[in-house]
């Protein structure tokens, strides 16, 4: 609600000393138009004029609808006010409220405590004893269909703001430290909660909050149990139980203000509201839901025997699966021994030792024999050579004849070669003869070929 602003001439009027009980609200609106000294230490306001200003500021606010749960009726015969109190179920704030007795008695749903309850009516502050009081002139029972329709519509309202997101979902641990319990005091959810848990896994530890779970009360105990809960570090997991009940009795569970709780915390939070077919909303923001609060403890802790038993499955498959696999690799390693090459590994190497032996063998025989052929065709080539060379000619009585002059000589093919007066030099088989020509003479061609026989 937002506040007016001060009227600065209520002070004056106050100030001059007029007394309360003489305060008509004539008299205040005519204190609204005078002119009022500055506040300060030195000239403090009296708490007569503070408690009329105040009373001034509620009256301006008029007539207003108010929504809340009923938590104490006062009801006494014969009287002519009708006193309750109007709570907040978010929140630890309450409302005082005065009306007609009739309204109660006459309401078409019948009143009671933990009612929800729309009323109309004015706020009033009586200025003797301080005290705000709502006056209402209807109150209108909030029926199962109306708190159906509330809830649906902050369902849309949170699911538009992404707060259903599976992403956000956070895990839970396997086998949690401690787990967080809030529920009701020697609740049957509390007893199934724990009974299925330590059956499960006798170790497992609870770090309990008892608290409201329905009534005007409910909300503001889970959001503190919450809260604590979430700030301990050794709870690694917090669970929101509760039986079954009717709509009312599940209402706090579908408060905007734990359902934000919820998606807030640090820690993950598991829902187990009710039954199976029941739904709040703080089983769609919870990381977890659970039909149960029985089933929630089968969610949370692990089963022991079940782990056990499948820990002694998992050895027994591990050690099955290793006998196979050194079985295999035996085999394998039989199958690879018994391959020649491995039974004897020397065989090979005496094998290519005996083939390197034979092929250094015939290497050796076919140079050998490469070398005796090319021997016998260069001594034919020596024969042949010696056949047809000089040496041989000169042996067969042939003669080289060169004309020796000075240090040079020439071979004589012609007898223009060697005239008359030329000294000679005559190679034949064993040595040579120096000679002089003492005269040439030509020879037919008749006669140098008879020459030529005859010498041969």
């Amino acid at each position: 609600m937002t506040e007016p602003r001060t009227p600065s001439s209520t002070v004056g009027r106050d100030a001059a000393g007029q007394p309360e009980s003489a305060q008509p609200a004539a008299s205040n609106q005519q204190a609204a138009s005078s002119a009022a000294p500055a506040n300060s230490a030195e000239q403090p306001w009296p708490v007569r004029s503070v408690s009329l200003k105040v009373a001034q500021w509620i009256d301006r606010l008029g007539s207003i609808w108010v929504e809340g749960q009923i938590t104490q009726i006062s009801l006494r015969p014969g009287t002519r006010t009708a006193f309750l109190v109007l709570r907040d179920p978010s929140a630890d704030m309450s409302l005082s409220v005065t009306c007609d007795p009739d309204l109660i008695r006459k309401s078409p749903i019948p009143l009671q405590e933990g009612s929800r309850v729309v009323v109309y009516g004015k706020l009033s502050f009586f200025t003797g004893r301080g005290t705000l009081s709502l006056r209402v002139i209807e109150i209108r029972p909030v029926g199962i269909g109306e708190l159906l329709a509330r809830i649906e519509r902050l369902k849309a309202l949170l699911a538009a703001e992404g707060l259903f997101d599976p992403r956000l979902k956070r895990p839970l641990p396997f086998l949690p430290k401690t787990i967080g319990l809030i529920t009701g005091r020697a609740s049957a959810a509390e007893r199934d909660v724990l009974t299925m848990a330590r059956n499960r896994w006798p170790a497992v530890r609870f770090e309990i909050r008892n608290t409201a779970v329905q009534g005007p009360t409910a909300v503001p105990q889970m959001l503190e149990a919450l809260a604590q809960l979430d700030r301990d570090p050794a709870v690694e997991v917090i669970v929101l139980a509760r039986g079954g009940g009717s709509v009312e009795d599940l209402l706090p569970f579908s408060d905007e203000a734990l359902c934000r709780a919820i998606v807030a915390a640090t820690t993950p939070i598991v829902s187990a509201i009710g039954h199976e077919p029941d739904n709040p909303l703080s089983d769609l923001v919870a990381d977890l839901r659970a039909a149960t609060p029985t089933d929630a403890a089968k969610r949370v802790v692990p089963d022991a025997a079940a782990e056990l038993a499948g820990v002694r499955d998992m050895r027994a498959r591990s050690a099955a699966a290793l006998r196979g696999w050194v079985d295999r690799e035996t085999r394998a390693l039989t199958q690879l021994r018994s391959r020649p090459v491995l039974a004897d590994p020397l065989r090979e190497i005496d094998r290519r030792r005996e083939e390197i032996e034979r092929l250094r063998a015939s290497a050796r025989r076919t140079a050998e024999h490469f070398l005796r052929t090319e021997a016998t065709a260069t001594r034919h080539l020596r024969e042949k050579l010696t056949a047809v060379g000089p040496a041989a000619t000169l042996a067969r009585g042939y003669a080289v004849v060169q004309r020796v002059a000075g240090t040079e000589r020439h071979v004589v093919r012609t007898i223009d070669d060697a005239p008359a007066g030329s000294q000679l030099r005559i190679r034949v088989a064993d040595g040579a003869v120096t000679a002089a020509a003492l005269g040439t003479q030509a020879l037919g061609r008749q006669a140098a070929e008879n020459n030529d026989t005859n010498t041969e």
